[in-house]
């Protein structure tokens, strides 16, 4: 059986990602040839610093169909980058390597039909400089998708935050009965495809106990109306104070619940699971994973960072 290749895209240079690549290639079985995008140099470095041995095929972008690629050798598509230590501090100076990654990864996305995509993290501050809430967003304009959904996954229970990265004074403006409907589209469509279920869909209420002392309440002119509507067509129930949703007897009922705001659901998810969950980016023309966490610059080169996030985004390209 042939397995699609897995485009890898390095994101920030200097971040924990290629320390848990290495060690999610060097231990684990994948099947699916892995494409990375990075530079030959910095892989060079890190490797050494790190105490990682592995060979380096060099590909060439624009005749992938006709080179034999499997994981004997990190299959490498070489990005020009002029870093002179294993870590640097993070600055503006990776912004062009970034840049010149994703545009050779949606380029080939486009031109070669591979459909599954992964990228490490970035810097938002640096990198995004408030142009985009996030990566989900920044992809989805480049392939110019308007209805994306962020989805936290684990197998027992997922999360999709209706609001990404936005101020909490933000959120309230941005609440309405489309965007949730949209999401709930988008989830239901992923795990049709996916695992070919209908999910069961918590949806969380915006203020504690799903109340509020002023005279317009969301959860009861926005929220309820917009779950009611979307029962004819969809499983979903709601609206759930956010403070018992998360509950062992609750949270069982659920395949996703979804929250107003980024923290109201990821931070009980990540408090569950951990680095056990994947970022999955929803309504995309090809699947977009990246691991569920940050570029760590506390622990570069300390070879102490935890694979499992991407190791489960991998996973889950391999068996789709």
């Amino acid at each position: 059986m042939n397995y699609s290749p897995i485009l890898v895209v390095t994101g920030e240079p200097n971040s924990i990602f290629l320390e848990i690549f290495f060690k999610v290639i060097n231990k684990n079985k994948i099947r699916s040839p892995i494409i990375l995008i990075s530079s030959k140099k910095l892989l060079n470095l890190q490797m050494r610093k790190l105490n990682f041995k592995k060979k380096i095929k060099i590909l060439q972008h624009l005749d992938l169909d006709n080179q034999k690629i499997d994981n004997k050798a990190i299959n490498l598509i070489d990005i020009e980058y002029d870093q002179k230590k294993a870590f640097e501090k993070i600055s503006k100076k990776s912004n062009l390597f970034i840049e010149n990654s994703f545009k050779l990864a949606f380029k080939i996305i486009r031109r070669n039909k591979i459909h599954k995509l992964i990228n490490g993290p970035i810097s938002k501050g640096t990198f995004l400089n408030k142009n985009f809430l996030g990566i989900t967003e920044y992809i989805s304009k480049k392939f110019s998708i308007k209805k994306t959904g962020m989805l936290i996954y684990n197998k027992n229970l997922s999360v999709c935050p209706i609001t990404t990265h936005l101020p909490l004074k933000q959120v309230v403006k941005k609440i309405n009965k489309k965007i949730i409907s949209d999401k709930v589209f988008l989830i239901n469509d992923f795990y049709k495809k996916y695992f070919n279920i209908k999910p069961s869909i918590g949806i969380l209420g915006l203020n504690p106990h799903c109340e509020s002392v002023h005279s317009f309440n969301e959860d009861e002119k926005i929220i309820k109306p917009c779950i009611k509507s979307l029962r004819k067509k969809y499983n979903v129930t709601g609206p759930y104070p956010a403070d018992t949703a998360f509950l062992k007897d609750n949270r069982k009922k659920f395949d996703v619940i979804i929250g107003m705001y980024h923290d109201q659901v990821l931070t009980p998810l990540k408090t569950l699971f951990e680095y056990d969950a994947i970022n999955i980016t929803l309504g995309l023309p090809f699947i977009r994973i990246s691991p569920d966490h940050g570029p760590n610059e506390k622990m570069l080169g300390m070879n102490k960072s935890n694979p499992t996030s991407l190791l489960k985004a991998i996973q889950f390209l391999d068996k789709n």
